[in-house]
């Protein structure tokens, strides 16, 4: 499990001494708190897209109850806290995590009108150090780095750094300039201290390294170089290259690329591009295996190591794997005796030493984020039936498991309609979990199955619809439109306060202010 959950009494003074003598924050224009109320589900449930899908009417209830869960968990800062925002907690722990944070912002987009979802990142760039490191768990009650965020030559400092890519999903559905420019240079601090502290300086390969603790797959078998001194294998500080860690630092370069575009800087942007492909050059020439057709970690001596997990599917999503190497990425989420399991995609392989069919956390349960990323990866490459089935799939499990136990969980077993088990192997999950587990229900609900995606930054929504059943959504917000769009055999009928264009199964339509309907046939 998460090692948060260990009352653990390591001491914080040396990290305590160090940030008395540092300003924090010292990046980010946000300094303090201004007390702002939290709304509730019920006053703010008639605000929310609403959903149609007559083809599982049960999925909806679950999509509703991801969004109630997700309003319980949203937080202000305690009386005296140097946090400066708002947040949404993952329900976890009384602690703030990194990564639960980039990916509840994904949903959160959809609430954005409701709730500032993205500015949960601001507690982080908050207190963010002068030398750009940014704990990835802080403390709700004083905002102080968590012990357990940090480890020899804070080892488990760094989650999957995917700031800048929350921050530009979110760009893309509010259209918000002015805030790239608040969080340009946090996040470019960040990653410089990333590009000292986690490039493997000395090999060959020159990628990114972490561990279970740090990549947020705790338990992974992955980490195979020597154990920290505390005696932690996953916390251990071996120059490898992490397959996930240098795809998402090649995003991270990518997004700055783009965000430094938008503002104008594109000598910066043109920088940060050329650092991005030389990071998937490096990925391509030393993780890439031909024979199996899957990327794999390397070792200090940039030897392949054997293990297979969902990992493998970040360079589809980070845009490094050619058209030939993504088809071969698919074949193995469709290999039975990989990931193709009765509900895929299980974070290590079927075929693997210490695969658990029960999960035992990273041991082959399946999480959101993972699937997540993977979903988004083969709809970035065209393979929209498949994201689509592996969306399906994944709702079909959480409302069985729904059903059963009236609630969502962290994680769920790959081969059995239940929760996952912890890295115990012996207890239950974390259950009311809206936490990124919501992504399942509210955004590959909406983007993956029924099929519509919007992007204000080109006045857009594209409607993939694949059900013969009447489906749609109600009340969507993108930028300053608000729409309504549904589907009733060959005919569609629209509402919008504004002008925008719609593509339906790639036909085009331009929607005017008000009213109208639309046949497609």
């Amino acid at each position: 499990m998460r090692t948060i959950y260990l009352l653990l009494t390591l001491s914080v003074l040396p990290l305590a001494e160090m940030t008395a003598q540092e300003e924090q924050g010292m990046y980010f224009y946000r300094k303090e708190y201004i007390p702002a109320p939290l709304p509730s589900f019920e006053e703010s449930r008639n605000d929310l897209p609403a959903p149609v899908w007559e083809e599982n009417p049960e999925w909806v209830e679950l999509y509703w109850k991801a969004w109630e869960i997700a309003f319980s968990n949203l937080k202000q800062p305690p009386a005296g806290s140097p946090l400066v925002a708002n947040w949404i907690d993952e329900g976890l722990s009384p602690q703030i995590f990194q990564w639960d944070t980039h990916f509840m912002a994904m949903f959160g987009r959809y609430a954005n009108h409701i709730f500032p979802f993205i500015e949960s990142h601001d507690n982080f760039y908050a207190r963010q150090h002068s030398n750009g490191m940014i704990c990835r768990i802080l403390n709700e009650a004083d905002g102080v780095d968590h012990h357990w965020g940090l480890g020899e030559n804070y080892a488990r400092t760094i989650n999957p750094p995917l700031f800048s890519w929350a921050e530009m999903e979110y760009f893309r559905f509010t259209k918000d300039t002015a805030r790239l420019g608040d969080i340009l240079e946090p996040i470019e601090r960040y990653v410089a201290w990333v590009e000292e502290n986690r490039k493997a300086h000395g090999t060959e390969h020159s990628l990114y390294w972490s561990n279970g603790q740090a990549s947020g797959m705790d338990n992974t078998p992955r980490d195979i170089g020597r154990p920290a001194p505390d005696g932690d294998i996953h916390s251990a500080t071996d120059a490898m290259g992490w397959i996930d860690m240098s795809s998402q630092i090649k995003m991270c370069y990518d997004n700055l690329a783009e965000i430094c575009t938008i503002l104008g800087k594109e000598r910066k942007a043109e920088k940060y591009r050329m650092r991005a492909n030389a990071i998937a050059e490096r990925i391509n020439c030393y993780m890439w295996d031909e024979e199996s057709g899957l990327y794999y970690d390397v070792d200090t001596a940039s030897v392949r190591t054997p293990w297979i997990t969902t990992a493998t599917f970040w360079p589809m999503l980070a845009g490094i794997s050619s058209p030939e190497q993504t088809a071969r990425l698919v074949d193995a989420i469709k290999d039975e005796t990989l990931f193709w399991r009765m509900l895929p995609l299980p974070s290590l392989a079927a075929n693997q030493p210490h695969y658990d069919k029960c999960g035992r956390y990273w041991r082959g349960g399946v999480w959101a984020p993972t699937t997540y990323m993977t979903v988004k990866g083969l709809q970035e490459n065209g393979y929209e039936e498949l994201a689509s089935l592996i969306a399906r799939r994944n709702m079909i499990t959480m409302y069985k498991v729904y059903e059963s136990t009236g609630t969502i969980w962290e994680l769920y077993s790959a081969e059995m309609y239940m929760p996952a088990t912890d890295a115990t192997g012996i207890y239950m999950v974390k259950p009311d979990f809206v936490g990124w587990s919501g992504l399942i229900p509210i955004s590959m609900f909406i983007e993956n199955i029924i099929g519509i995606r919007a992007d204000a930054t080109a006045n857009r929504v594209i409607w993939r619809s694949t059900s013969d059943k009447r489906h749609g959504i109600r009340g969507l917000r993108f930028g300053n439109t608000t729409t309504s769009l549904i589907k009733d055999g060959v005919n569609v009928t629209v509402e919008s306060n504004r002008p925008y264009t719609l593509i339906i199964n790639n036909r085009e339509y331009k929607i005017a202010e008000g009213v109208q309907s639309i046949s497609i046939e």
